[in-house]
């Protein structure tokens, strides 16, 4: 019996290059995936995931979400269980759940939870190198709380984004962007119903030129309006982003 399994995924991203499975390296969670599942079920044929979204090289997850389908006497439990006997340590398997056959992890989803953390300490956390944008200068947190209103709402992203295929839409919905300040460690976390490919990324270095004094809050606003991907040329680095939540 076919069945359609979706699970809900943890990964530290620093060695992989990306999500999606390439053709010049099986070095990617879909590949990985892929391949322990393959040589569990015998097939011949890499079992296909489809994942809520397509992390870049580099980037992790607290909980990306998948789903693949499988034809297995194996209970639930037990598919987990090999999965995660076999899986790199970087890779687990935090949640599985056999749903409706028609169940899409990416179609389905209603929306994204994104965080990006920045060390703002003058000396870098060693245990955060991999996880965390350091930026020694003190940042201007209230303008960048200023800058919030900026992106919250329905708006073209074009700006900020890295989007080749221009014949798609570029409009997305941003419902909340947090800017939370712990122990010198300082998170943007993004709640929206979708994100174009290096937008996060992005709309963070926007964060931090107008926390360093680079850019003002109408500079970017201004970029914004422009609807130009090559007008605003800064990105921030993939270590500091995690993919928090999927939401259905």
């Amino acid at each position: 019996m076919i069945n359609n399994y979706k699970v809900t995924l943890q990964y530290d991203g620093t060695r992989y290059s990306g999500w999606q499975r390439q053709g010049n390296t099986v070095n990617t969670i879909e590949s990985k995936l892929s391949s322990v599942l393959s040589i569990m079920t015998d097939s011949q044929e890499p079992v296909e995931i489809f994942g809520s979204g397509r992390t870049d090289a580099g980037v992790h997850a607290l909980g990306q979400v998948a789903n693949f389908k499988l034809n297995t006497d194996m209970d639930q439990e037990s598919v987990m269980e090999y999965m995660n006997r076999y899986l790199p340590e970087d890779i687990r398997v935090l949640d599985i759940a056999i749903v409706p056959i028609k169940f899409h992890s990416r179609l389905n989803a209603t929306e994204k939870v994104y965080r990006y953390s920045i060390d703002n300490n003058p000396k870098a956390d060693v245990f955060m190198r991999r996880y965390a944008w350091w930026i020694d200068k003190k940042l201007d947190l209230d303008k960048m709380r200023e800058l919030v209103e900026v992106f919250v709402g329905k708006k073209d992203f074009i700006t900020f984004s890295d989007v080749k295929n221009n014949k798609k839409s570029t409009e997305r919905h941003i419902s909340m962007i947090d800017v939370v300040e712990e122990n010198g460690i300082v998170t943007l976390e993004f709640t929206g119903d979708g994100f174009l490919y290096h937008m996060v990324r992005k709309i963070t270095a926007a964060f931090v030129r107008v926390g360093l004094g680079e850019d003002t809050i109408e500079d970017i606003r201004q970029a914004l309006y422009e609807k130009d991907r090559h007008s605003f040329g800064y990105i921030a680095p993939a270590k500091g982003l995690m993919l928090k939540q999927v939401k259905y």
